[in-house]
């Protein structure tokens, strides 16, 4: 059963990763085990053979669900997220809206009486209405030409792929969106689906790509884990400003679409996907106190 559920936990972050204005840090929070993701990441990196044995086979499950998501993402979702974007919009503001209330009377203990630390939420909130502000007007506007390696483009491919997968791991902060900030979203996605389809001649980009990422998870990890540590009411507040925040991303999400669309309004807004995402939040939530329970017998 755990295989399972890490496994479908991985691939909804692979789903929340692949689509500008979501990060799958915020999935990981939502769903309950970011504090875990964080810790075995960091185990895998710099924990002695126990601990990587042990973060291995959780970060197994996890990255197995998150290579079919994204592979169905690539391949399949793609254009179904560009035709019905308005409804995965709405989902994903469920996911949010209806999370909030659960993140904050699970750490309960850490936020009440500490209100002052409120001005770290304004913080995340500010920091990623700015980042999204910062968006290319389409998703291949400034695109970069990345069908021929050079030294130059190696480099900045690489140093990129290290701020998205910060960018990722951080709850609230787009990765896909920093990759379009930076005219790489479009161009990574479009080599994923040619090395799929045995086109051989992107691989050495997304080879540099995949280094940039190992390298930011290293860096960024051991970080978060410390603040998380020593200052978790501040990083508590923070996270929820991030995800408030990113309600706003994904408002502006349609605008970053390689045809852009019109970002979303009332109009647009469809109640009926917002209950599913808040109903899907509610399952995992109760499946969540299922097997928490099943462990404690």
């Amino acid at each position: 059963m755990s295989f399972l559920i890490n496994g479908i936990r991985g691939f909804c972050m692979a789903l929340a990763d692949s689509v500008p204005g979501v990060s799958g840090g915020t999935i990981a929070f939502i769903l309950g085990f970011y504090d875990k993701f964080i810790n075995s990441l960091d185990d895998l990196a710099y924990g002695d053979r126990e601990k990587k044995k042990k973060a291995l086979f959780f970060l197994f499950k996890i990255i197995l669900g998150w290579l079919v998501g994204m592979v169905l993402a690539v391949l399949i979702l793609t254009s179904l997220f560009e035709k019905h974007i308005y409804a995965v919009s709405s989902v994903f503001i469920g996911f949010i809206v209806f999370s909030i209330p659960l993140i904050v009377k699970e750490e309960k203990k850490t936020l009440k009486g500490k209100y002052q630390n409120l001005i770290f939420t304004l913080l995340g909130i500010i920091a990623v209405v700015l980042i999204t502000y910062l968006n290319p007007v389409t998703g291949d506007a400034n695109a970069v030409d990345v069908s021929k390696l050079s030294m130059g483009l190696g480099f900045y491919v690489f140093v990129v792929a290290m701020i998205a997968i910060s960018a990722m791991v951080l709850p609230g902060i787009s990765g896909s969106t920093l990759l379009l900030i930076f005219g790489l979203y479009v161009p990574i996605i479009s080599a994923i689906k040619e090395l799929l389809h045995l086109n051989f001649d992107y691989l050495p980009v997304l080879i540099v790509f995949g280094l940039g990422v190992l390298t930011g998870i290293l860096m960024v990890v051991r970080f978060i884990k410390l603040a998380l540590k020593k200052y978790r009411s501040q990083s508590i507040y923070c996270i929820l400003g991030l995800m408030v925040g990113s309600i706003y991303a994904i408002i502006m999400g349609p605008t970053t679409l390689s045809v852009p669309q019109e970002a979303l309004s009332f109009s647009t807004f469809s109640i009926l996907f917002f209950l599913i995402g808040g109903l899907v939040i509610i399952g995992l939530e109760q499946l969540k106190k299922i097997l928490e329970k099943k462990k404690e017998d």
